[in-house]
C-alpha cells in the first residue's frame, strides 16, 4: 500500500526542521509515544537504528527505525519495521514563497502474516494515524500545541 500526503505548517523551515529533528519533541506530536532508544550508530546519522515504542490503544508497539537518508533541512527517509509491518517513510520539506513549510510524507506499508488482513481491510487506519501525527506536528510548531495536553 503506498500512499502521500502533505500539510502546510506555517512557520520557516529552519523552525519546522529543529522541532523534527529533536527527538525530545515526539512526545508532543506522535500520540502514545513511550520512548525512542537508539540502538545502533550515531543518532539522526544514516545507517543508524532507533528502537521506538507507541501504546495504541490497550497495546505497546516497539518498531525499528532505520535511517536511510538524512539531508535536512530538505529529506528524510527511513524505514520503520514492527511484527507484521513494514513501513518506508520519505518526508521532504519545502520552503513555501511566502517563508512557510510544506511537509510532504510518502508512505509504503508491507504486511505479512495476521497484519496483512489488517492492511487489506483497514488501509484507511493507516492513512489516518499519518494525517493525525502531521496535523499534531503542525499545532505542535505553530501553537506549541502538545498531544500530551489533551
Amino acid at each position: 500500500m503506498k500512499y502521500e500526503q502533505e500539510i502546510i505548517i506555517n512557520k520557516p523551515r529552519n523552525e519546522v526542521i529543529a522541532k523534527f529533528s529533536d527527538p525530545s519533541s515526539l512526545k508532543h506530536w506522535q500520540e502514545g509515544f513511550i520512548f525512542m532508544k537508539p540502538i545502533n550508530g550515531n543518532l539522526g546519522k544514516e545507517g543508524s537504528q532507533n528502537l521506538l515504542k507507541y501504546k495504541m490503544g490497550k497495546r505497546e508497539i516497539e518498531m525499528t527505525e532505520t535511517v536511510l537518508t538524512n539531508n535536512l533541512p530538505v529529506e528524510y527517509t527511513a524505514t520503520y519495521e514492527a511484527k507484521g509491518v513494514y513501513n518506508f517513510q520519505r518526508n521532504r520539506f519545502l520552503e513555501t514563497p511566502d517563508n512557510n513549510t510544506r511537509w510532504i510524507s510518502e508512505n509504503e506499508f508491507r504486511f505479512n502474516g495476521f497484519m496483512k488482513l489488517f492492511g487489506w481491510f483497514m488501509p484507511g487506519a493507516f492513512k489516518k494515524q499519518s494525517k493525525k501525527y502531521m496535523t499534531d506536528f503542525k499545532a505542535f510548531v505553530e501553537n506549541g500545541k502538545s498531544v500530551l495536553d489533551s
